[in-house]
């Protein structure tokens, strides 16, 4: 019991990682990332904050999930609205937290750019690692992989490229032009998982967080994260 307490004690360490990584990359002002791209610019336009519009874009990604798995949606995954609210609520610690960081200089952007996709990518690999929850944004490209039968990568691909374009199309209805996207999106779809890889590789807080698996788990939440494991191998073999 104690085991399977840390294990989501340590994902839930690692979800509040991820918010502070949002908040570093958007506070480069160069493009947040794909997952963050769409509430971003609406947070632009709208009084809702980042974080705000985080929580509501994440309860349409749970209810897709539902949707799509119907009866073979597991009831513990419905904690991932407690994820959504502890992420969200983080952004926008983590946003003002950073109120006074306003880089003018692309040095300094970029600098601030590349930090906060570190940050992001060790907050992914703690909370992945103690395999104990399904983060919105993963579990609905889950579910669709599952249902179409395309592999988990190039579902992710897929599902950052539309979200990237729909924020790029609200950009152009609200502003004329492009707004809280750039350089930054793009490169934070590049290098985050291969910080994750890096992390994954040499760090060894992972292992240790990783034998916390051990733990006995119910019988459908085990294969589900067996199964996730697979893919998120598969995606990083693909990047």
């Amino acid at each position: 019991m104690r085991k399977l307490a840390y294990r989501y004690l340590w994902f839930t360490i690692g979800v509040i990682i991820n918010a502070f990584g949002v908040a570093i990359i958007t506070k480069a002002a160069l493009g947040t990332s794909p997952i963050s791209s769409v509430p971003y610019v609406l947070s632009l336009k709208f009084a809702p904050s980042l974080g705000q519009f985080t929580f509501v874009f994440n309860l349409l990604f749970i209810a897709a999930q539902v949707v799509l798995r119907g009866r073979k949606f597991p009831p513990i995954q419905f904690l991932q609205i407690v994820v959504n609210l502890v992420f969200s609520a983080f952004i926008d610690v983590g946003m003002k937290a950073l109120w006074w960081f306003e880089p003018s200089s692309l040095p300094v952007k970029l600098m601030a750019l590349v930090i906060g996709c570190a940050v992001l990518g060790f907050g992914i690999s703690v909370e992945v690692a103690p395999d104990a929850l399904l983060v919105p944004g993963e579990g609905v490209v889950d579910a669709i992989t599952e249902r179409t039968g395309m592999r988990f990568g190039s579902v992710k691909i897929l599902f950052d490229v539309t979200l990237v374009v729909i924020a790029l199309i609200l950009s152009f209805c609200f502003f004329r032009g492009v707004n809280g996207l750039g350089i930054g999106t793009v490169v934070s779809a590049l290098i985050v998982g291969r910080f994750v890889n890096l992390y994954n590789a040499h760090l060894p807080l992972i292992p240790r967080i990783r034998m916390l698996r051990a733990v006995m788990v119910p019988q459908v939440e085990q294969e589900i994260s067996t199964d996730m494991e697979e893919k998120q191998t598969e995606a990083e073999a693909e990047g």
